[in-house]
């Protein structure tokens, strides 16, 4: 399995390697008080300027099911059909960059790895790394040669809102939303609050200045800080649409902790009414 995270210095070196492929998954969000939408993928930034062989994942669209409310992963085979277009086969070692401190490259890394390909990596500090540092980029459209992908599931890195209800005490819940949407002062879903038991690690608290992600002694430190006790625990992330909850797992990743992802989270959630939720805290 490849390493999670890859330096700028570890790519640089290896650019252009055949089994190399960069996708570039820029994008932003609006925050949830704003008026939708909300969801925005940058191929406009991508058309002027790129890492050199980049080839461009539009978020918000790509590897989302056509119809789902909360951003779910692509099925098996509209998935497939994605990757090998990108020219993503079972030898390629994809390495995922964007411009928001790794939220949608750690999505590509997640999802990736829910389907079975264990060959990718997230481009530590990505675009703003990249080019802070004065790296070569390029606007030359990319054309690689398809691919096959064969998508094997790995049905323990997903949850379903049914398994969070079943959940026994050794698994922790995190929510790595902001702490005005965990605490219901605002919502992306009808429903304002957050799911009974979870524990509130905004995304922003895993990132340093620079994009890149703390050390692990760092991040060990700042879980305590925030009442998260990791020994002998199985931790399921969640935000609003499963994006954040993916880089939630890619820091889980760097200390050795088993994670999933609830895909669907507060947007599955916070919209059905059968579910519990704890509301509104001053």
């Amino acid at each position: 399995m490849a390493r999670d995270l890859v330096s700028t210095d570890w790519l640089a070196e290896r650019l252009g390697e055949p089994t190399i492929r960069v996708i570039d998954v820029r994008g932003h969000v609006l925050p949830a008080s704003a008026p939708p939408p909300h969801y925005y993928a940058h191929r406009a930034e991508y058309e002027q300027s790129h890492i050199p062989g980049a080839v461009f994942v539009d978020w918000t669209t790509d590897i989302v099911q056509p119809g789902s409310i909360s951003q779910d992963i692509a099925d098996p085979a509209l998935f497939a059909e994605v990757m090998g277009r990108l020219g993503v086969g079972a030898e390629t070692h994809v390495i995922a960059y964007d411009d928001a401190d790794s939220m949608f490259a750690a999505r590509v890394w997640w999802a990736l790895r829910y389907y079975g390909h264990e060959r990718v990596s997230v481009l530590d500090g990505g675009w703003k790394k990249w080019t802070a540092e004065g790296r070569p980029v390029s606007s030359e459209s990319v054309t690689v040669e398809r691919a096959q992908f064969v998508p094997r599931v790995q049905e323990e890195l997903r949850v379903t809102a049914r398994q969070i209800m079943e959940r026994d005490a050794t698994t922790l819940l995190i929510d790595v939303r902001t702490p005005d949407e965990f605490l219901g002062r605002s919502s992306r879903a009808k429903r304002a609050g957050h799911i009974p038991g979870a524990v509130n690690v905004p995304r922003g608290a895993l990132v340093r200045p620079d994009g890149t992600m703390p050390a692990p002694e760092a991040l060990r430190a700042t879980l305590a800080a925030a009442g998260v006790h990791l020994d002998g625990v199985h931790a399921i992330t969640y935000c609003n649409a499963g994006v954040s909850a993916s880089y939630g797992m890619l820091a889980l990743a760097q200390l050795g902790v088993p994670a999933a992802v609830y895909d669907g989270s507060w947007k599955d959630w916070g919209n059905n009414d059968a579910l519990p939720i704890i509301a509104h805290e001053s």
